[in-house]
């Protein structure tokens, strides 16, 4: 023992001097390189002379920046997450001069702009020289990426839970099955092909249909709390307090969550030593990073920001980051070019703060959620769930196919390399169950389709005047939320529905992909069929006979939940034996495919279904939908790929389902995800109602012990 403490002291020794070494010779080189950068006297100094002078500043840069740079990190997350990556570059900067006034003599010099570039570049290049040096050395290499996490229990790992195996569930957002398959195939995601092919294959590959509500708001909070219940699409109103949810912003994920949590009298997924990594929702876990249900909270309670402290206290991964981030936004701005000189159809604008949007998604998320994961496995966590949102954000503007796209699935793919390979790094062996929670359907925009948006349309059916100029349709993004979250912005009036519609009879009318959403907030409860036509005779008629429409949802006082379609078709879901029996039938929703009648069946028993819920024009034979928003990569309805996710497992946990049979919905996802967790340990991860085929019923105040992130 004695003998082996020495040997690794002597390794970090022999790390230190190294880093110091090569940042000495860095120095040097930069020195001679910059002209307004210099190491010796003006009078000049011996070979001998500048190379101590080299070996000082290198030094006293190292040293400042492993005590002053944590805490300054620190006090900077008191500042918005952005800008923090920015003043990254100022503060690295500022170490270097104080640094150089160290040097006797006053040897030392540069101008401000320039100790910012040779800051950079030798805290990029110490970096990577000690990263290449602790690889080498399994002890180093962990304890280096288990800083990458911010922890308040334990550290480092303990004795990896007596061998027994963790789990690590890893979300690619928005890639669809197919998309999955069309790139591994075309050699875009080698880390993934070699697990599902070669001669011995570890892992299978099982598509999942969504639920109507094909998006992320939908599908992760069935996946981590076990279940959606109640939620009807991305954004939604609720009569009873006149305000519209939606699940990208912080208080709205808070409140699913916690009418989750109600309804299952569990804590979630991630309970038991669990980690919660870039989600809309926690699942129970104590450690949690840029999650989004905890966002609107401040204080101590709030750890969800320490993922941004935990990653961007070395300075090297802020000098990566920014230097990606403005790289991915010259990429953007280059292919939107290229797109509307192609001329291509079809497509959406891309200008304005996208690029930057974009840019936090593939970049920025990314790498805290990544740095964040490999903490966790090499601290032997023993349930882990992180969601990378890159392709989702992308394929929205630029298409599910696209080039553009299928280029973030291959960056993605080396993250999910690295992941592999620091997993062998960890105290424990990790099961890694990689997923999706929808898939995108690609199709031009309802507006760019007829010239009008479903608002408008809606006016017009109901005889109110509609406007000459359709204003921008509202676009769902995860991502553009996560921004304004991370620069503690509100969300203006102008670019979103409003929280409280104001009271009247005019509709308010929502947009969740290819599903729209129509309430009348001056009737009480949910308004019926014969309700609609007594006070809007034109209203579904008008709808359900567009050309761009599907089908439409109402409630009939005499015939319950009622499909209508164009020609006067109509499917009576509580009442007609083929709806009962959980196919489509001959009506409206023949085109959508088995289950359709189901998943519409179900959306329609929720407390704040829509008056009228909508889903676009389908075309089976392209795939192509209609969105209600800006969006041309779009889910959130039927129709498509956006309902055919995919669950990838390796064959040492058991199949999700038997043969034959599909896997439908994300609560029947949380139970399976469940299910491999008692599998890898044991009895100490409870089972609950959620295992149930039927829901247990709200109960009032109880709020589990391990879900203390969510509590009042």
């Amino acid at each position: 023992m004695v003998r082996g403490r020495w040997r690794s002291a002597g390794s970090a020794v022999l790390r230190v001097v190294t880093v110091w070494a090569v940042s000495t010779l860095t120095m040097l080189v930069l020195a001679g390189a910059l002209p307004d950068f210099q190491l010796k006297a003006d009078d000049g100094d011996s070979i001998t002379r500048v190379a101590l002078t080299a070996v000082w500043g290198a030094g006293a840069f190292g040293l400042l920046g492993a005590l002053v740079w944590p805490l300054a990190v620190r006090a900077l997350l008191l500042v918005p997450a952005l800008v923090l990556g920015l003043l990254a570059f100022f503060l690295n900067g500022s170490l270097l001069l104080v640094a150089l006034s160290l040097i006797p003599d006053g040897r030392g010099e540069a101008d401000p702009e320039t100790a910012v570039v040779v800051a950079a570049v030798m805290s990029a290049v110490a970096s990577a020289t000690s990263g290449a040096l602790a690889v080498r050395d399994d002890e180093a290499y962990r304890r280096r990426l288990s800083r990458l996490a911010h922890r308040r229990g334990r550290a480092g790992g303990d004795d990896g839970r007596n061998g027994l195996p963790g789990t690590l569930f890893l979300q690619l957002d928005g890639v669809g099955h197919d998309v999955l398959l069309r790139a591994v195939a075309d050699g875009l995601m080698p880390t993934v092909a070699s697990r599902l092919g070669g001669e011995e294959p570890t892992h299978r590959l099982t598509p999942w249909r969504t639920d109507w509500s094909s998006q992320t708001g939908a599908s992760q909070l069935g996946i981590l709390h076990g279940s959606n219940h109640d939620v009807p699409a991305f954004r939604w109103y609720e009569k009873e307090s006149g305000e519209v949810v939606v699940s990208s912003r912080p208080a709205s994920a808070a409140l699913m969550q916690r009418r989750a949590i109600s309804r299952t009298a569990d804590g979630g997924l991630l309970t038991f030593d669990g980690a919660s990594r870039g989600n809309l929702f926690s699942g129970g876990a104590d450690q949690l990073a840029l999650v989004l249900s905890i966002a609107a909270r401040r204080g101590r309670s709030n750890r969800s920001r320490a993922g941004y402290f935990a990653y961007f206290s070395d300075p090297a991964n802020a000098v990566r980051t920014a230097l990606s981030f403005v790289a991915e936004v010259v990429r953007e701005i280059a292919q939107s070019t290229r797109a509307r000189l192609r001329g291509d159809r079809p497509r959406v604008k891309r200008g304005g703060l996208y690029p930057f949007i974009r840019a936090f998604a593939t970049v920025v998320q990314r790498d805290i959620v990544v740095a964040a994961v490999l903490g966790d496995m090499l601290a032997g966590r023993t349930a882990v769930y992180a969601d990378l949102v890159a392709y989702d954000e992308v394929a929205h503007h630029s298409g599910p196919h696209s080039r553009d796209a299928l280029k973030v699935l291959e960056r993605l793919d080396r993250s999910l390399e690295l992941i592999v390979k620091v997993a062998e790094h960890a105290p424990r062996a990790y099961r890694i169950v990689l997923l999706s929670d929808h898939g995108q359907s690609p199709g031009e925009t309802f507006q760019s389709a007829y010239g009008l948006t479903l608002a408008n349309l809606v006016r017009a059916g109901c005889g109110l005047p509609v406007p000459r100029r359709a204003a921008r349709t509202t676009s769902a993004s995860e991502a553009r939320d996560a921004v304004r979250t991370a620069l503690h912005r509100p969300v203006p009036d102008d670019e979103e529905e409003p929280e409280h519609p104001e009271p009247g009879t005019d509709p308010v009318v929502l947009a969740s992909g290819n599903l729209g959403l129509i309430s009348f907030p001056d009737a009480a409860g949910r308004a019926t069929r014969e309700q609609l036509d007594r006070h809007h005779p034109a209203l579904l008629s008008t709808l359900a006979n567009h050309p761009g429409i599907g089908f439409l949802l109402v409630r009939s006082e005499e015939h319950g939940a009622l499909v209508l379609g164009a020609g006067g078709a109509e499917l009576r879901l509580d009442a007609d034996a083929d709806a009962a029996g959980g196919t489509a039938g001959a009506g409206p929703l023949a085109v959508f495919g088995a289950g359709a009648a189901d998943a519409v069946r179900r959306t329609s028993s929720f407390p704040h279904v829509a008056d009228i819920m909508v889903n676009s024009w389908y075309d089976p034979d392209t795939g192509r939908v209609h969105a209600f928003e800006e969006q041309i990569g779009s889910h959130g309805g039927l129709g498509g790929e956006q309902a055919r996710p995919f669950l990838m497992s390796p064959y040492t946990l058991s199949a999700p389902v038997a043969d034959g049979a599909e896997l439908v919905g994300a609560e029947q996802v949380h139970r399976v995800l469940r299910r491999w967790l008692r599998e890898c340990q044991g009895p100490q991860v409870p089972l609950t109602a959620t295992e149930d085929s039927q829901p247990r019923a709200e109960t009032e105040g109880q709020i589990p012990v391990g879900e203390r992130a969510v509590q009042e």
